[in-house]
Parts: structure tokens; C-alpha cells; sequence
């Protein structure tokens, strides 16, 4: 286990370079593979990390256990006369050297204050040390299969939903810790084959190896190796005896060569039951070790060429934003608001006519005819008006019910499409005309309702007279009222439009179609966009000129309505 300079400096450089990415920008999904460490507790995990390390420590995590990832980056420098640990700030970001016992206690208290909840953000770690092994895994909370009390419970499932979660991404390698026994009994394994069927990215660890030697024979040794059957031949197994010694004791040699000698011993133990060469390569510590660099080295090398495809794609968004930035800076400076604001408000007026026209590839905003007419009658409810009918007649006994009519026995153009633009304002006209439509007077005159009319007059009544009062009493209020639905409806429909409009525009920076428009649509709605005054101007201005432009049409109608009921 040699160390390679060149591969040290690889992980860190790499390593690094995703820290940096993941805390500056806060991007999580960066192609970065890791290994991560899960099985049960008390399976071997930790002793696995020390053998890895090259050294003993113990991360002091009370008596909750650890709640959340351990990030550990071993370095193996072959010219350190002693091993050295860094613990990286989580607010600074940097690595800061401390002493061995300060990493625990640093470790330790990430974990206690957490209480009896996990977090998935990680505390880091690295050992440089000659005695390592060239790699970076993540070691997470153990799996627990008791409790005392329900609170402990629900600690179990935060830490098994936690951990699951990073068994689910793709990136990571799962290293799943067992002891040595019967494959069909795994149940760590068994999760990770919940997750991962095929075994693709899961490297099984069979720990304490030494407690099996009497159990294994010259004619069973092979087939137990090989799972006996219960392990698919994609997964990668291993099987090994870590240093060990009595509880409450310490090491008792070196434990570098402690862990040698076991690794020795496993050898020994597996040859003389006549284990075969192909499988020998999976037996004892040195052989996983070995795996592991080669296996990390071919991850990072594959994650290279994404790496660079995902800085590249970063750097190109970074400059468009520099570039983004610097426009607006320039064009929002305080001499130059005013028109600034003035030019987005035309090119946002500009682009509604082309929406109006319509955008074949716009989706934002479509409705069907139900939808919309379903929000239009929320919108106004919740605002209260209560100026103008709702429905058209009193015959529909509800909004579901006018919309069956349009739907099924009007059958009005497009009714279940999703359309937004021009599209969606012609069906707008046909619904308001059949609206319009219901406006005829509804009730019978009676004879006693002419005489009501006519009534008792000094001065002559003529029977033109009786006429209009009827239509005026039947007839105007009546069409009045549902004049200012339409009014309404038209006036809602321009005012959903904006962030089809703002899409639209967006939609022009380097598509082909961008020639056939102004090159201002798709550079000023980044101010509008990016800079909140100018966007509430622009909208402000623009409900404005759609509540006028509504003032001015039921003011029409009404001088003609009463011209008509005036002289019929």
C-alpha cells in the first residue's frame, strides 16, 4: 500500500474542488463519486475505518451514536513521520489542523448537537499518514434494530430514511459491512438490494472472519466464499479479520502490524482449507485495500470528464450572469431609470401583441375553458364582487353546471384545450357572446304589470311611454349586469397574461426564431426579471391600463344601452 504522491493530490484537488462548488454556489448534484460506509452497529464499521486510517481514535458521539455524516479523506503521504488531522470549518470552509483528541471532540460535539435529530450535513475529516490508504469514504449512521422508548424509535427511522437517502443517489458506491455467516441473513444487504438490484454499485464487506476458521472446511470453504448460493456473482465481495483485542484494553502492538498479522493470518487460515487462487484475491484486508485504491482511482477517472463538462456548463451560466449583471447595473443606473423602465414597459407591450398572435411553443398560462373559468370565479370571490352575475341565468344551478352547458351542448370551440395568447381570447369572446345571449327578457307582462307602467299621470302618457319603463324595469338592469361580466372577463384574461409574456420573451435568447423579433424582448426582460421596481412599474402600469380601458368600455355600453331603452 504504497503511497502515490500523484494520487493524493488528485483526491484533494478534486475533493476541493466539489467542496468549493457545493458551498459557494450551492450546488448538491455535482458528479462526484463517493464510497459510503453503511451497516448495522457494532458490525465493524468503525474498527474498518481505523484499519483504513492506519491508527486507532475512537469519534466520541455520545451515547446516542452518530447522527449524521462523517466525511473521512484518507492521504496516504509516504514522507509524514506521524500522522496529522484536519477538520474542515463548516462556516469558513478551510481545514484546520488540531491534535487527534480535539478531531474527536470537534467530531463528537457535531454529533451531540444534533440531540435526537440526524442531519445530513456532513463533518469532514482528513488523515494524512503514511500508514493510509488513498481513498475518501463517508461513513454514516449504523442502522438500529431496537429501541427503548418510542423517542428512540423515531430516532431509528430519521436515521434510516437519512441513510437510505444516500443509498438512493447514483453516485455513491455503497461499502455494506456484515459479519462473516450466512448470506441469507443479511439484512444490511438486503437494503441495499432494495435499492440496488443488480448490485452495480455495492461492494460487500464480511468482517470478523476469524470467528468462521471452525466452520469452514476444505469442503465448504469454496462454496461459502461464493455466498453458497444466496450472492449473485456481480457482487464484489470481500472477507477479513480486523485488529482485535479485549474490551477496555488497548492495542497491544503496533496496530499497523496488528493489522498485517491478521491480514496474514486470514491468508494462512484460508490456504490451508484449500480456498482457491480466484478467491484468495478477495481474502484478508490488503487485497480490499488494494481493490479500493484501483477502485477510486478508475471512479475519479471517469468523473474527470463530467467534472469538466459540469465547470464548463458553470462557467458559461456565471459569465451570462456577470454579463446580466452588468447591464442591468448600467442600465438601472438613477439617470437612466426612468427611460429604462419606459423601454421595458415597450418591450413587454411589444411581446403581449406577439403572444396575442400567437407562440405555438408557449405552454405558461394554458387553460381549458373549465380552468379558466374556475379561477376567474375564485378570483373574484376572494375579492369580494359582487357588482355584476356570475352566471348567466338562474336556470344553472352552479358554475359546474354552466360549464357543462358550454362544454356538451354548446360544444364552444376548444372548450377542454389547453391554450394561452390569441387562442385562449377567442374562446373567451364565444363563452361572453353566449353569456350575452341569456340577456332576452325572461318573465311574462301581465296585464296588470302595463297598467302598473302607465299609471296615474297629469300630463298625457303615451303607450311609447308604458314601453319604455317595461324595458328599462326587464331589460336594461338586467343586460347592464352582464355587460360588466364581460367587461370582467376580458379584463382578467389580459391581466394572467404577464408571465406568459415575460416566458415568451425569455424564450428568445438564442432560439432560431429569435431573428424574427427585436433583440430588446429578450435583453430588457432580464430587467424586468432581475429588478423588482422595474417589474412591479411595468405590471402596475400595465393592471392599470387594463382597469381603464374596462372603465372606458361599461361606459360605453351604458350611454348606449340608455340611448336604446331611451328610444326603442
Amino acid at each position: 500500500m504504497a503511497g502515490v504522491g500523484s494520487s493524493s493530490e488528485v483526491l484533494n484537488v478534486l475533493g476541493d474542488v466539489k467542496a468549493r462548488i457545493q458551498d459557494k454556489l450551492g450546488i448538491v448534484d455535482f458528479p462526484m463519486p463517493q464510497f459510503i460506509l453503511i451497516g448495522k452497529q457494532s458490525a465493524g464499521k468503525s474498527r474498518l475505518i481505523e484499519a483504513l486510517a492506519g491508527e486507532t481514535f475512537n469519534f466520541i458521539s455520545g451515547t446516542l451514536g452518530s447522527r449524521r455524516p462523517t466525511v473521512l479523506e484518507f492521504r496516504n503521504v509516504a514522507n509524514e513521520k506521524t500522522s496529522r488531522w484536519f477538520v474542515r470549518d463548516r462556516q469558513t470552509s478551510h481545514w484546520n489542523e488540531h491534535s487527534i483528541d480535539e478531531v474527536m471532540k470537534r467530531v463528537g460535539d457535531a454529533h451531540e448537537e444534533l440531540g435526537e435529530t440526524v442531519s445530513s450535513e456532513p463533518i469532514c475529516v482528513r488523515i494524512q499518514s503514511p500508514a493510509c490508504v488513498d481513498m475518501q469514504i463517508v461513513d454514516l449512521p449504523g442502522f438500529r434494530q431496537f429501541a427503548q422508548s418510542d423517542s428512540k424509535q423515531e430516532l431509528a427511522n430519521r436515521i434510516d430514511d437519512l441513510v437510505k437517502t444516500f443509498m438512493r443517489d447514483p453516485r455513491n458506491v455503497m461499502l455494506c459491512v456484515e459479519e462473516c455467516g450466512d448470506a441469507a441473513t443479511m439484512a444490511v444487504l438486503g437494503k441495499c438490494r432494495e435499492i440496488d438490484p443488480r448490485f452495480q454499485r455495492t461492494i460487500l464487506v464480511r468482517t470478523k472472519l476469524d470467528k468462521y476458521y471452525t466452520d469452514l472446511t476444505s469442503g465448504n470453504v469454496n462454496q461459502w466464499v461464493n455466498g453458497c448460493g444466496d450472492l449473485p456473482d456481480t457482487l464484489l465481495r470481500f472477507a477479513l479479520t480486523l485488529p482485535h483485542w479485549q474490551d477496555g484494553e488497548r492495542c497491544p502492538t503496533n496496530f499497523v502490524e496488528l493489522r498485517d498479522q491478521m491480514n496474514n493470518q486470514d491468508l494462512t487460515a484460508m490456504k490451508e482449507r484449500g480456498m482457491r487462487s480466484e478467491y484468495l484475491q478477495t481474502i484478508g484486508f490488503k487485497s480490499f485495500a488494494v481493490f479500493m485504491e484501483k477502485k477510486i482511482g478508475q471512479m475519479f477517472a471517469d468523473a474527470i470528464t463530467p467534472v469538466l463538462d459540469n465547470l464548463k456548463e458553470l462557467k458559461a451560466k456565471s459569465e451570462a450572469k456577470e454579463q446580466s449583471l452588468s447591464t442591468e447595473f448600467e442600465e438601472t443606473d438613477p439617470h437612466r431609470i426612468l427611460s429604462t423602465t419606459r423601454e421595458c414597459g415597450t418591450s413587454f407591450a411589444t411581446a403581449l401583441k406577439h403572444v396575442m398572435e400567437g407562440i405555438p411553443n408557449l405552454s405558461t398560462g394554458r387553460m381549458t375553458l373549465g380552468d379558466e373559468l374556475r379561477a376567474f370565479h375564485e378570483h373574484h370571490q376572494q375579492i369580494g364582487s359582487d357588482h355584476f352575475v356570475m352566471l348567466p341565468s338562474e336556470d344553472f344551478c352552479g358554475l359546474d353546471d354552466y360549464i357543462e352547458y358550454l362544454s356538451n351542448e354548446i360544444q364552444i370551440g376548444a372548450w377542454d384545450a389547453e391554450v394561452n395568447g390569441g387562442a385562449q381570447f377567442r374562446r373567451v369572446m364565444s363563452e361572453v357572446e353566449i353569456f350575452l345571449r341569456f340577456s332576452e327578457i325572461a318573465v311574462e307582462t301581465k296585464k296588470r304589470d302595463v297598467i302598473q307602467a302607465r299609471g296615474v299621470s297629469m300630463s298625457s302618457l303615451t303607450w311609447r311611454d308604458v314601453v319604455v319603463k317595461l324595458l328599462s324595469n326587464e331589460a336594461h338592469l338586467p343586460l347592464q349586469r352582464r355587460v360588466q361580466y364581460v367587461g370582467e372577463r376580458i379584463k382578467w384574461f389580459f391581466q394572467i397574461q404577464k408571465e406568459s409574456v415575460l416566458d415568451f420573451m425569455s424564450s428568445l435568447e438564442g432560439a432560431p426564431s429569435s431573428t424574427m423579433y427585436s433583440s430588446l424582448l429578450w435583453k430588457n426582460v432580464k430587467l424586468i426579471k432581475q429588478n423588482e421596481m422595474i417589474k412591479h412599474l411595468v405590471f402596475t402600469t400595465y393592471d392599470q391600463a387594463c382597469h381603464r380601458q374596462l372603465t372606458q368600455f361599461i361606459e360605453l355600453f351604458e350611454n348606449m344601452l340608455t340611448s336604446t331603452f331611451a328610444n326603442p
